[in-house]
């Protein structure tokens, strides 16, 4: 009798972006920088995995 497979246990989610992948950062322009809006790109922490990095 062949045993069953354990599943693998799963990769803990990333602090920074709460295992999405993406984080907002605000947007300023002019000399003031006055806010104009947030735009979202991908996490530089787990490279946009949503995993946290191996340390």
């Amino acid at each position: 009798m062949a045993r069953t497979k354990t599943p693998e246990p799963k990769a803990a989610a990333c602090e920074v972006c709460k295992g999405t992948g993406e984080v907002s950062r605000t947007v300023e322009v002019g000399r003031k920088r006055r806010t104009v809006g947030k735009q979202t790109g991908f996490c530089l922490n787990c490279l946009g995995s949503g995993e946290a990095p191996a340390e």
